[in-house]
């Protein structure tokens, strides 16, 4: 028989296939020529034999022709064998399905309660399941029988030829999506191939996403010619480079061409010119369409009008026509698609969201996870209560979705949302893939005139206060950098009581800067804190360059400052310079001297022209204020200054006593050398903090050290060097008196590491409190992993303000190197990653809520105990 012109069975690209037949049937041999063909892996191939040998060490135990009593044994023994090999069968299938493997699964499954249970675990893993049954003749049966090396005997041979009779008929009623009853004569004719997972596409030269479009058709070719789309023959619009266009559904519905856009899609997608997902909108007028009974709601309705108007204009046969093509390319659409390249997974499009555990597979359930996104009932006033599915997505891959309609696209944990809404008055929004840019048109107007715009709800709404209810047992943040930040109940009330009291108000409070923790203790016997160990942690996590800045002594401050106070509007609702408060949220000045200071950073960044140069209404900065006195003037005098005048009195009295003893013939000259030492010790205390304080006169003296520029309108800074930031921030410098830079070094092998730790040395003998080491990027991972964003190592004399004017001796050092440091370390992964996320939420303008659960979690994590010292 000519090849082109035999049957072909087509299996799964994954799931789980069946191959059912009697004992001698041939279906092992049917599994090792579709091996040597290249059909299937031999790991895909799971046998009831393998695992039998694999736990019995045996694949058959013949009771036949033994005594009663030694038959009943042996029967046993071999059913225990058989039901220990067929879990740890199903164990492996469930692990492999798991990962969307295929498994061809040989054993009998002569009876339908072994073949149900397959089918109901291919159900559960969202797979395909097909049998492949062989019908051989009896004869054959027991004629291949007799030849084998251990025959299982006429009987048992009969009896299962017998039961596959009785059993074979009824399989297409038992849940299997595809059905295979193959006769022994056709088996050499046939040819098996593996069908190819059509939900897998190239990225190619590069796709272009585009959100929600509900029929606005002005809006969407304006942005398919921004992306560089041009119009061809057959009216095809075709990216010059080779791109296509991507969909994420919801073409139709709520705007004023429908059909226009639908066609337009349809077009283009069997062109291969683009391609759309499954959506709500497109599955239910694909029902519609089809001639379900549907009840048009939210919009659908103005599809039904503009196919009445369709019929009125070109006659009911072209719109029943019209109808059949849209409903079978509706019904076609996949529920996601996956862009790979090189093999691997780069992009998946989902309509609205989709599970990890889900991506490349097919079924009911993922379609309308797709479709609809994780609910859980609806609120009072029926709308679906949408659950963040986006929490738990870990494997990788960029999930671009869009359903949801948000002000901004949504970057969170490695996903983006990018229904901006166009039907209400918003923007149509693409996601270009690889260069990862956002391009967006803005409606002409509000076409769904919805009483419920969500667009307007939200803006209604934005700077509304915060729901404590729905935060004060405890909840969790979703960052982008971090992935999900869980936060007990206990801390959030003491972070609320905080905020209620004593912080800026909530929508200028934008932002709560990250702990910073030491670097392991320094094996060096004369310090407590080393750079090298610094450099040690960075180096093991695969950071090459690293940054050490010097450690300014001061107090540490999140400046907002905006253009002028009309450009704070849309920000925070209502005029204002901008905002000076500390790490815990409070008002760094008094109001007169914030003002102050605000107006002259204000004016001198004007004067500079800064905020034209970086096209910019804001400025946000991550800083230190200078000198220390100024924010810890009280704290000085009680604690340090108080302190330190008094051990020193008390350690020169006492100095005094021991010589006149040693003058009088007492042998004390140990007590008199613990003596001078500890004196020298609460010298070095009382002279070490006030190397941090001097006199202030209004502005002058005040200074200003940035050294994170966190933000500019609409845009963050993460994603750059710590050089960068240290050369803006010298940049500031140049703009404004009350901005200092900052000195630093670049740490690139060992010899730059030793000029460092040479700076270092130097500079805390002579009084500074230390260094900062961080890496090249702002933001790094090793791995999937955050890496600490800094690690600060203080000089052996500003310590003594920290451990105490004895840290030093000996006994004390050994012991405060025991100190641990992982519940630090967490502390500031988890801070960062929540100050990023405000900041970008602040940019994106955010509801003040949304901002608000960020800096709340912040601040609950400090009320989280951790040694202060660290």
């Amino acid at each position: 028989m000519n090849e082109d012109t035999r049957r072909t069975i087509r299996l799964p690209h994954a799931g789980i296939v069946l191959l059912m037949g009697p004992s001698n049937s041939g279906k092992s041999t049917l599994l090792a020529r579709l091996v040597e063909e290249g059909v299937l892996l031999q790991t895909e191939v799971v046998s009831s034999d393998q695992f039998r040998m694999l736990v019995g060490d045996d694949v058959y135990i013949d009771w036949r022709g033994r005594p009663k009593h030694e038959a009943d044994i042996l029967y046993n023994d071999y059913q225990r064998i058989s039901e220990q090999a067929f879990a740890a069968m199903e164990t492996i299938l469930r692990m492999r399905g798991g990962l969307g493997k295929l498994s061809v699964v040989d054993a009998t499954h002569l009876y339908p309660d072994d073949r149900r249970k397959y089918i109901d675990l291919a159900h559960r893993l969202d797979l395909p399941v097909v049998v492949v049954a062989l019908d051989v003749p009896e004869e054959a049966l027991l004629k291949r029988d007799a030849g084998r090396a251990e025959p299982r005997g006429k009987q048992r041979v009969k009896q299962q030829a017998h039961q596959f009779k009785r059993t074979v008929r009824g399989l297409k009623e038992e849940g299997f999506d595809s059905v295979y009853i193959l006769k022994d004569a056709q088996l050499p004719e046939l040819r098996f191939e593996r069908r190819s997972n059509p939900l897998l596409k190239e990225i190619g030269p590069g796709i272009d996403i585009i959100g929600d479009i509900h029929g606005c058709w002005d809006e969407m070719i304006e942005l398919i010619g921004k992306l560089g789309y041009v119009p061809g023959e057959e009216g095809l619009y075709l990216h010059p480079e080779g791109r296509k266009l991507v969909s994420v559904g919801d073409v139709m519905s709520r705007g004023p061409q429908s059909i226009r856009t639908m066609m337009f899609w349809q077009q283009h997608v069997e062109a291969g010119a683009a391609y759309m997902v499954d959506s709500n909108h497109g599955w239910k007028i694909a029902r519609y369409l089809s001639g379900r009974d549907v009840s048009l709601s939210h919009g659908d309705e103005r599809v039904a009008d503009e196919l009445a108007q369709l019929a009125q204009e070109h006659g009911s046969e072209a719109a029943s026509q019209w109808r059949q093509r849209m409903s079978h390319f509706l019904l076609e659409a996949p529920s996601h698609l996956v862009f790979t390249k090189n093999g691997v997974r780069h992009v998946v499009v989902a309509h609205a969201g989709i599970r990890d555990e889900a991506i490349g597979k097919q079924s009911k359930r993922i379609s309308d996870f797709c479709r609809y996104g994780d609910t859980d009932g609806f609120d009072a006033a029926g709308k679906p209560v949408r659950k963040e599915w986006y929490a738990h997505h870990n494997t990788g891959e960029l999930i671009v979705w869009g359903h949801d309609p948000r002000v901004q696209p949504a970057v969170v944990n490695h996903t983006i949302n990018i229904d901006q809404g166009v039907v209400f008055g918003g923007q149509l929004t693409a996601y270009r893939y690889p260069e990862k840019a956002f391009v967006s048109v803005q409606a002409a107007r509000d076409y769904s005139e919805a009483a419920d715009n969500p667009l307007k709800e939200w803006a209604r709404r934005r700077f509304s206060p915060p729901n404590l209810r729905r935060l004060i047992e405890g909840y969790s943040v979703v960052t982008d950098s971090y992935g999900e930040v869980e936060v007990r109940g206990e801390f959030v009330k003491a972070a609320i009581d905080t905020v209620s009291h004593f912080t800026v108000p909530i929508e200028e409070l934008l932002y709560i800067p990250p702990t910073m923790s030491p670097p392991a203790v320094s094996e060096d016997e004369a310090y407590l804190e080393h750079p090298r160990e610094a450099f040690a942690y960075y180096r093991a996590q695969g950071v090459q360059t690293m940054v050490a800045e010097k450690k300014h002594m001061g107090s540490r401050a999140i400046l907002t400052i905006y253009k002028d106070e009309a450009a704070a509007i849309p920000y925070i609702g209502y005029p204002s310079a901008g905002s000076i408060y500390t790490r815990t949220g409070r008002a760094f000045f008094p109001n007169q001297m914030e003002h102050k200071v605000l107006g002259q950073l204000q004016q001198d960044l004007r004067t500079s022209e800064y905020f034209e140069r970086y096209d910019t209404d804001i400025l946000v900065l991550d800083a230190e204020i200078l000198p220390w006195n100024l924010k810890a003037k009280e704290l000085i005098a009680a604690q340090y200054a108080h302190v330190a005048e008094a051990a020193m009195l008390d350690r020169t009295k006492l100095l005094v006593k021991l010589k006149e003893a040693q003058a009088a013939g007492r042998e004390v000259g140990d007590w008199i050398e613990e003596g001078e030492r500890k004196l020298a010790n609460a010298e070095t205390f009382g002279q070490a903090f006030q190397y941090y304080c001097w006199d202030v006169d209004e502005l002058e003296g005040v200074r200003i050290a940035s050294f994170h520029i966190l933000a500019h309108g609409g845009e963050t800074f993460f994603d750059r060097t710590h050089v960068w930031h240290m050369e803006h921030a010298r940049e500031l410098a140049g703009c404004s008196k009350l901005f200092m830079e900052t000195e630093y070094r670049v740490i690139t092998d060992a010899a730059s590491e030793e000029e460092a730790i040479a700076w270092w040395a130097e500079m805390t003998e002579t009084g500074h409190e230390g260094i900062v080491v961080k890496p090249e990027f702002y933001r790094t991972r090793n791995g999937s992993k955050l890496v600490q964003p800094a690690l600060k190592v203080r000089g052996r004399r500003y310590l003594h303000i920290i451990y105490g004017m004895d840290y030093l001796e000996p006994d004390n050092l050994k012991r405060l190197k025991q100190r641990k440091t992982r519940k630090k370390e967490k502390h500031a992964l988890l801070e960062f990653a929540l100050g990023m996320e405000g900041i970008e939420r602040f940019v994106r303008k955010d509801s003040v809520e949304r901002m608000h659960e960020c800096v709340l979690a912040a601040l609950a994590l400090e009320s989280d105990p951790v040694d202060p010292r660290l």
